[in-house]
């Protein structure tokens, strides 16, 4: 009863087998896996089932799910050439070279005249390579090389995040923003719990002065693989209060030690991402290297002269300033690049007259009464009867500084005047004009 019991069981299997192989004819590998299934229900122990299985899972790209049940097929029969060739092709799919190698070294003791086993050992071979050369340019940050040789891996290997995540980290090192968002996107659609693409997705907003949204691309991250090494380290130097900028707490507790070990985690090789985290903790002198480095290696990167005109402003570096807004102007010529323009043009200009700001001591937007004070300080101390038993050259430069400060009152305390001299006009010529007329 038993024998016969089983005997037609596997008449049963045999069937749907035989209808999972005509579906599989026609192309409909849905209905094929289906039938597929059943037959393994009925009879879990047939190599044949799992391999004719598998091999509809690769057609329908679930490469995991056929390297299952590849190894399943090839653990139930040692001697079954298509199971361990299959499961060569998955691995190799999925980026796993060394494993593939393995199966398809299998397959040569089975077939040793098999054709077709020699181009897959090929392929992996190739892929090793790859990912070797791949791995040492990216220590001499050679993101463009570890571009190239993951797109060549990935002709062999079209399943393999580890490949695509690789490719998109060093796409966003270039500054290649939209290629690598796509990448990630892409692998974040099959897989959206991929830690490394949600990552990817950070480092993009990051370079691209997105900080909140970054954050929580690190943080999604993390919560999706709490041993993320990189998320993990930029979410520990970033904290993004609600309604704050953001700001790195542990680079302004432990000094330039700590921003660099971030920069060699974050920095790409002709971005101004670190630029804009050195303008945050005022190292603008850093910045403006980190901006200079980025113009040699792409002298036509906008955003890096914009940044640096920024801090030679801060700086009062106006010519410097100048030079790069003209830089800037000539390449885009938007309104808000011809204003930068003309703001540092004047900022110039003033900066070649004299300061009555410095000269009195004050901000420039001291109060009246500040003002008033500060004369008075000034004048007495470089009032001539308080030098007068000092030397002659020393006697010259205060009676220099005594008229000066004169000279800064003069104008700061007329609030016409003050408006005038704040707007950059020379207050000379209004002088000069106004003796025309008199």
């Amino acid at each position: 009863m038993d024998i016969t019991s089983d005997d037609e069981l596997e008449r049963e299997a045999e069937g749907f087998k035989e209808q999972g192989n005509a579906f599989y004819v026609k192309k409909d590998y849905a209905e094929a896996f289906n039938f597929y299934t059943k037959a393994i229900d009925l009879c879990p122990k047939n190599a044949s089932y799992y391999g004719n299985r598998a091999a509809t899972l690769m057609m329908l790209s679930r490469y995991r799910e056929a390297l299952e049940d590849s190894q399943q097929a090839v653990r139930l029969d040692d001697t079954f050439m298509k199971g361990h060739m299959r499961e060569g092709k998955c691995h190799l799919l999925l980026g796993n070279a060394m494993a593939a190698s393995r199966c398809f070294q299998k397959v040569q003791e089975l077939e040793p005249e098999n054709s077709q086993v020699q181009q897959e050992l090929k392929s992996a071979e190739s892929i090793l390579e790859f990912e070797r050369l791949a791995e040492i340019s990216f220590e001499k940050r050679d993101f463009r090389m570890v571009v190239f040789c993951m797109d060549r891996a990935l002709q062999s290997a079209s399943a393999c995040h580890r490949f695509k995540v690789l490719k998109a980290e060093c796409l966003a090192l270039l500054g290649r923003y939209p290629e690598a968002q796509s990448v990630a996107s892409d692998i974040l659609r099959m897989d959206s719990t991929n830690g490394d693409a949600l990552y990817v997705r950070g480092l993009c907003l990051y370079y691209e002065d997105c900080i909140d949204k970054a954050v929580q691309f690190f943080v999604q991250a993390l919560r999706m693989a709490p041993d993320h090494e990189k998320a993990r380290l930029a979410c520990r130097h970033w904290r993004a209060p609600q309604g704050q900028t953001v700001v790195p707490l542990p680079a302004l507790k432990l000094g330039h030690v700590c921003l660099c070990h971030f920069g060699h985690c974050l920095a790409p090789t002709h971005d101004v991402s670190l630029s804009s985290l050195f303008l945050q903790l005022n190292k603008l002198d850093q910045a403006i290297e980190d901006c200079t480095k980025a113009i040699k290696l792409d002298e036509t990167y906008i955003k890096a002269y914009m940044r640096r005109a920024q801090c030679y402003m801060d700086t009062e570096q106006y010519e410097e300033a100048v030079r790069d807004y003209e830089k800037v102007y000539q390449t885009e010529k938007t309104k808000e690049h011809k204003s930068l323009l003309k703001n540092a043009q004047l900022e110039l200009k003033k900066s070649k007259r004299k300061d009555y700001y410095k000269v009195l001591g004050v901000e420039k937007n001291a109060t009246e009464d500040e003002i008033k004070k500060a004369y008075r300080k000034r004048a007495l101390m470089h009032h001539p009867d308080r030098h007068s038993g000092a030397s002659a050259e020393v006697q010259k430069e205060e009676e220099k500084k005594f008229k000066e400060v004169g000279e800064a009152f003069t104008v700061l305390s007329d609030p016409k005047k003050k408006s005038r001299y704040d707007s950059g006009h020379d207050l000379e010529d209004d002088d000069m004009n106004m003796g025309l007329f008199h």
